[in-house]
């Protein structure tokens, strides 16, 4: 009995002690959880204080950005005031002055139609103003031309007759006088004149010795007009005086064999022919010129209604040579194959710097019938709209865009339409004013 009951108080002291160690566990375990929520809440905590914090800097950061944009825009706009005075407009203040219907002020809309130049800046871009007045100008009509040689003091050498060349003695591009040699040609034909030639000279020169007395009448009249006859034939053929009085002399002379020579002074401009060639009657062996005064052949659109009377003067331009030609003749046809009038000029050619078959720019000189406004090429300026327009200054450097019409082609000037006499305008530099315009985002027309 006494075991039995010793066993029983020992479970009950194991079991209280174990509860004991058990209930200690779940203390420890439930301070320890505590604990760590308080931790991680006063993290929580801190973290939302330092975000409040970064809100609150990043707040006073902007406040003082808008303060420091605020002072440089104004600064920018006292700036912007003190460049308006100094242009000589009024601005009573160093703001944009606007009235209660909200409309700009007065230097605002004098911008808004044009753009304003310091006179150093003017001289600096190389901007000419001009005052424009109504005068004569010389105006010009285009053609292209050609340089032909002077076809009335021009010679062509050919032959007379069937012959074949024997020798040359000038080449192309020679200047030759008059009367020197140029070919020597054989003809049979030309064998039997001079052949003739000489028996006629020598019946003639006998009867005539014989007289009246001895001759009769009719066969001295008959050996006559044989001589004159025979002449006659071999200056058809192209024989110089001297050249047949040689035939008489010389009886040694190769019958059939003779010489062309110059009719005039000049420049061989063709020899399209060979030794030993057979030419035909009429042939061009050589073409002679003389290119100290030359023709131009000046083809005009048949629609353009130009008077162009005996002595209008004309420029003739090539490769940067001027040349001053006047009209001579003025075919009333056109040409069948280019459709185009031919208007036919002379120049003088002295220095010998022009030569046929260049082509050349040929300018017809006119007068207006009466004083026009014209401004030079460079002046006019393409608007916004397309329109052609000009610089007009109405103060000392304050230019604006004026709208005008294209008139008549003036040289290197045009005439305007829509411009009063004495208007100052920009003549030279445009294209700089335009450009500042633009720049500035102005519309040039003031629309």
């Amino acid at each position: 009995m006494k075991n039995i009951l010793t066993d029983k108080v020992s479970k009950k002291i194991k079991l209280i002690t174990l509860s004991s160690l058990f209930t200690g566990l779940a203390v420890a375990s439930t301070t320890v959880l505590a604990y760590k929520d308080v931790v991680l809440e006063n993290a929580l905590s801190g973290a939302q204080a330092i975000v409040v914090q970064a809100e609150h800097v990043h707040e006073v950061a902007e406040e003082a950005g808008h303060d420091h944009a605020n002072e440089n825009k104004k600064d920018e706009h006292d700036q912007e005031a003190k460049v308006n005075d100094s242009h000589g407009h009024t601005n009573e203040g160093t703001s944009e002055i606007t009235n209660e219907n909200g409309s700009k002020s007065a230097s605002e809309e004098e911008h808004e139609e044009g753009i304003s130049f310091s006179p150093e800046k003017m001289a600096l871009a190389n901007i000419k103003v001009s005052t424009l007045t109504a005068k004569i100008f010389a105006k010009s009509v285009y053609a292209p031309g050609e340089i032909k040689a002077n076809g009335y003091t021009s010679y062509i050498v050919s032959p007379r007759t069937e012959s074949v060349v024997i020798s040359r003695h000038a080449i192309l591009g020679e200047h030759v006088e008059k009367g020197q040699a140029l070919v020597t040609l054989f003809s049979e034909s030309m064998a039997e004149a001079q052949a003739e030639y000489r028996v006629a000279y020598s019946e003639w020169q006998r009867t005539k010795k014989l007289g009246l007395g001895t001759v009769s009448e009719s066969r001295l009249l008959a050996s006559e007009t044989a001589y004159i006859t025979a002449y006659g034939r071999l200056t058809a053929f192209g024989l110089t005086k001297a050249a047949i009085k040689e035939i008489v002399k010389n009886n040694s002379s190769n019958l059939g064999e003779y010489t062309l020579v110059a009719k005039r002074a000049g420049a061989v401009l063709s020899d399209d022919f060979s030794q030993g060639q057979r030419v035909a009657p009429g042939d061009k062996i050589m073409v002679l010129a003389n290119e100290e005064n030359l023709w131009v052949e000046a083809r005009v659109s048949p629609n353009k209604k130009l008077n162009l009377p005996v002595g209008t003067i004309a420029k003739v331009e090539f490769a940067g040579q001027v040349h001053f030609a006047k009209v001579i003749q003025e075919a009333h046809t056109i040409d069948p194959i280019t459709r185009t009038r031919i208007v036919r000029l002379s120049v003088d050619n002295k220095d010998d710097t022009l030569h046929s078959g260049m082509f050349v720019n040929v300018n017809f000189q006119f007068d207006t019938q009466t004083p026009v406004i014209a401004v030079p090429e460079t002046a006019l300026m393409r608007g916004a709209d397309g329109d052609w327009t000009v610089f007009v200054e109405d103060h000392p450097g304050e230019f604006k865009a004026v709208e005008v019409e294209l008139g008549q082609p003036l040289g290197h000037y045009r005439q305007i339409i829509g411009i009063a006499p004495n208007t100052r305008v920009v003549t030279k530099g445009a294209f700089f004013v335009a450009s500042e315009i633009a720049k500035g985002g102005f519309d040039p027309h003031g629309h």
